[in-house]
């Protein structure tokens, strides 16, 4: 962070002045300041910042006039936006920066505290670190087509907790790749070559396999619990999946209650029939089906009406920041609302601070996973985690 280089635009000189203060005391000594975004242009010229810091209501140039521009020119440097306007105005000022391409590293209201502005810098200085790993390269279609032929899928599994208690409930099934030397590599770096080339089906279908084997195993061992394996919407097109899926669990002496097929709610179903027939004959068979990343999507309500959900998943879009942004709470005590209205099992995804558990806790949510629990892990590492959580019975 010491050889972050950081411009404020601001014409408030009390608020430039205070701000320098905080980044040094943050050990960032090359502060560099401009009144308005005409003087911000003139800054960037002379020397590209690390980070620019940007008012939004300032004469001459105003900040979305300002941002405007850093997006014409293709700016790579992280923007923090500041305002002292309503809440929203921020927001949307933030949306309109991140549709320009910027790399918004967040907002802060005026006056600008210390704790709020480090999470911000240190955002910066994650993706810097990340950078210098390098990008990751995509596995090219031959190489997956042999990890499919060869058992290179391998699936991690993240414990679901109940909230009273913190007892396993379950776990959610996320597919890896290990590759001949036994790396791990991250799902980005091959699912949008599945993806593409038509090959979703033969994953799920190994990811399922695994995943309802490892809770055979479980179960052998004392430890019974729901597992729930992501689909996407391009598998819910065959007739035949109700019986691969029936017929899988049951060949492993896992019972369908067990089983949770998760769907993203964005993505579901263009063509209706097909995907509600198949849908609906997993609930009859004793499947429970969850909307995934609920309200990261435009379709969300009349999902919930077409199909019968036995889950709601509340995305971490709308865990993170509620317990300090007020619109953010708005948004998760409407969907918990919603999902109590509805008898629905409500899930917090993506929890990782005690703050937003206690939170959550308030609210009534039913079940939580996130990196504040545990991360994913491989089978048998989940058998030992929940064995030293007391949940394997003797």
């Amino acid at each position: 962070m010491q050889d972050m280089t950081v411009l404020i635009v601001d014409d408030d000189t009390f608020i430039t002045n205070l701000t320098t203060r905080m980044l040094k005391k943050l050990g960032i000594e090359r502060v560099r300041s401009a009144k308005d975004g005409h003087d911000g242009l003139s800054e960037i010229g002379t020397e590209k910042p690390d980070i620019i810091l940007c008012d939004l209501n300032m004469p001459g140039m105003d900040g979305l006039e300002f941002l405007r521009h850093l997006g014409e020119d293709k700016i790579g440097s992280g923007i923090i936006l500041v305002s002292g306007e309503d809440k929203r105005v921020l927001q949307t000022a933030t949306q309109l920066a991140k549709a320009h391409h910027l790399n918004v590293l967040g907002s802060l209201q005026k006056p600008i505290k210390p704790v709020p502005l480090k999470v911000l810098l240190d955002k910066f200085d994650e993706q810097q670190s990340a950078s210098r790993r390098g990008p990751i390269t995509l596995l090219t279609l031959e190489a997956v087509q042999e990890g499919l032929h060869n058992g290179r899928i391998d699936v991690f599994f993240q414990p679901k907790v109940s909230v009273p208690d913190r007892r396993l409930v379950g776990v959610e099934a996320l597919v890896r790749w290990r590759s001949e030397d036994g790396r791990l590599i991250p799902p980005i770096a091959f699912l949008p070559v599945v993806e593409e080339n038509g090959l979703i089906d033969e994953l799920t279908a190994q990811v399922f396999q695994i995943a309802v084997g490892a809770a055979a195993d479980w179960v052998q061992s004392g430890l019974n619990i729901k597992v729930a394996v992501n689909f996407s919407v391009d598998s819910l097109t065959r007739f035949d999946l109700v019986d691969f899926l029936v017929g899988t669990a049951r060949d492993k002496g896992i019972d369908p209650d067990k089983l949770i097929l998760e769907v993203t709610e964005s993505r579901i179903m263009e063509e209706v029939t097909t995907p509600l027939e198949i849908l609906t004959r997993l609930r009859i068979k004793g499947a429970g089906l969850a909307i995934d990343d609920f309200g990261t999507g435009a379709s969300s309500m009349q999902q919930l009406k077409r199909i019968p959900f036995t889950e709601l998943k509340i995305d971490r879009a709308f865990v993170a920041g509620a317990p300090t942004d007020d619109e953010a709470r708005a948004m998760l005590e409407s969907s918990i609302a919603l999902a109590k209205k509805l008898d629905l099992t409500i899930v917090a995804e993506g929890v990782e601070t005690q703050e937003e558990w206690d939170l959550i806790e308030r609210l009534g949510v039913e079940i939580v996973q996130g990196y504040f629990i545990a991360k994913p892990m491989p089978a048998d590492d989940l058998l030992a985690w929940a064995r030293a959580n007391g949940d394997v019975s003797s």
